[in-house]
């Protein structure tokens, strides 16, 4: 444990694959991240880095058949990491936005640490297939996972772009940093739950 505990650790074992993951939402950016595939590794850096989240994400997958389950197994464990890490939620944000730009594409990313699992990702059609062994219609389907493990409603929205590795990263920087703001600390709002409900 940290000093603030704030750990999730999540162990996935199937038929496909084996993966490890484990992150610290009161980190420093500090990432040790293999998956084999080397696209998704760099997205991963980028999601820790700029949450400044310790991350740490071992990955071994049926990678002879291709990169799906790899990337699907990982990111579901990331999501339940995260939930694990959130703990009781007491004291938090709850809510955080970014828009980040990457040279000519742009990325506006909005977070609620609602406990309930959302989705809505739109992003410019007739990207490039493949960035490397990454195949881009994956992007969705990594935040479909991650959102259905962390129980978070999370909005992406990249309204233009055109280079598919720019398109991509910058959703996974704004998501880093909508996480990171809506996971940390409210000073005012110390032993306060942020919902009317009284449950997140």
């Amino acid at each position: 444990m940290t000093r603030e505990g704030r750990i999730g650790r999540v162990e996935r074992t199937t038929k496909e694959t084996s993966v490890v993951v484990e992150i610290d939402l009161d980190g420093t950016g500090t990432v040790d991240v293999a998956t084999g595939v080397g696209f998704f590794d760099h997205m991963l850096d980028q999601l820790g880095r700029h949450g400044l989240f310790d991350l740490t994400v071992k990955t071994d997958g049926d990678l002879h058949i291709d990169t799906h389950h790899t990337i699907e197994d990982t990111a579901l464990a990331l999501g339940a990491a995260f939930r694990q890490a959130l703990g009781d939620k007491v004291g938090i944000y709850r809510f955080g936005n970014c828009t980040v730009p990457l040279d000519e594409s742009l990325a506006q990313v909005t977070v609620d640490l609602s406990g309930r699992p959302y989705l809505v990702h739109t992003e410019p059609e007739n990207m490039a297939p493949m960035i490397g062994a990454y195949d881009t219609t994956m992007t969705r389907h990594i935040f479909e996972s991650f959102v259905a493990q962390a129980q978070v409603a999370l909005h992406i929205h990249v309204p233009y772009g055109r280079n598919a590795h720019h398109i991509v990263e910058c959703q996974f920087k704004a998501l880093a940093r909508a996480l990171r703001y809506a996971s940390e600390r409210d000073p005012r709002a110390a032993g306060i739950l942020p919902s009317t409900k009284g449950a997140l």
